[in-house]
């Protein structure tokens, strides 16, 4: 083993040949995104602070999530919608894309489907980058609040996070809280700090900043105004307060593209791996039980 210090980053693990899964067609999805003028809104709805809302989005549609009045982090789980037990993947497109994600990122299923359900075509924070203390935006690191951690960590019960209104966005839907999922944080900047701790601060979205991404099944959409607001005011530690002030809505569109746009684009399918993970059926050879 060489004892010489490393230079630059290793390279990342999970990396796809030229022209696999990992290579998508940028052509089709710019436009998709600058196409606008052709588009048709067929869903338009506010999400008011500290709540949550599921809404149905069909294959080859395009989401966007906006700021209305400011910074503001939402909680995001996706499933497809005829088979809720296929969804979002938080960890797996961490290792495939990024622990951050924006334009031309896709955000995978679980196994064993294992594809994309959703490709991000726009994203006006796309730019943000690093910043000086290590953050960046749009956020798989982490997951959800949720009352049981604030019960661990305060000694108090609060029924208005992110996974407490995903919970009740979605029973409408027939889920429960079983099916709510690590979430992906859209305009949260988050990071690791130098005790490899995750850390959250303020979102640097302003109002007008968007998310958007095109939906390659039909999928069920469900997403939570944090309580936390954009995260300037923390929700925990000792300087912890009832961040309310910072609290904002969240905007969502769902629109129809032009149909030429979509020329050539076909609904992903499941993962195309067909063994039995090395199980072989018994073998009867004398008509006795082996």
């Amino acid at each position: 083993m060489s004892t010489e210090p490393s230079h630059g980053s290793p390279p990342a693990a999970y990396q796809a040949t030229a022209g696999g899964a990992l290579d998508l067609d940028r052509e089709l999805y710019g436009k998709l995104a600058e196409h606008t003028g052709s588009r048709t809104l067929v869903d338009d709805f506010v999400i008011p602070i500290r709540s949550g809302r599921a809404w149905e989005i069909p294959a080859g549609h395009l989401c966007r999530i906006g700021t209305v009045d400011g910074p503001q982090v939402g909680d995001l789980n996706v499933w497809h919608r005829h088979n809720p037990r296929e969804r979002l993947w938080a960890s797996r497109t961490r290792q495939l894309h990024g622990a951050h994600v924006s334009t031309f990122d896709r955000l995978w299923s679980n196994l064993p489907y294992l594809r994309p359900l959703v490709t991000i075509t726009n994203d006006t924070l796309a730019d943000y980058g690093v910043d000086e203390e290590g953050g960046r935006v749009h956020d798989l690191l982490g997951t959800r609040c949720d009352p049981y951690v604030n019960r661990l960590l305060t000694g108090e019960d609060f029924d208005f996070h992110c996974h407490s209104n995903l919970v009740r966005a979605v029973l409408p839907f027939g889920l429960t809280e079983f099916d709510v999922h690590d979430v992906l944080n859209v305009f949260q900047c988050t990071g690791l700090n130098d005790q490899d701790r995750y850390f959250m601060k303020a979102s640097p979205a302003q109002p007008g900043d968007f998310f958007e991404f095109f939906a390659e099944t039909d999928l069920l959409c469900a997403l939570s105004t944090c309580p936390a607001g954009d995260l300037s005011i923390p929700l925990w530690g000792p300087d912890a307060r009832d961040p309310l002030e910072v609290c904002r809505p969240l905007g969502v569109q769902v629109y129809r593209p032009d149909p030429a746009v979509l020329e050539g684009w076909r609904p992903p399918q499941p993962a195309a791996y067909l063994g039995n993970h090395g199980l072989a059926a018994p073998q009867w050879t004398d008509g006795s039980p082996p």
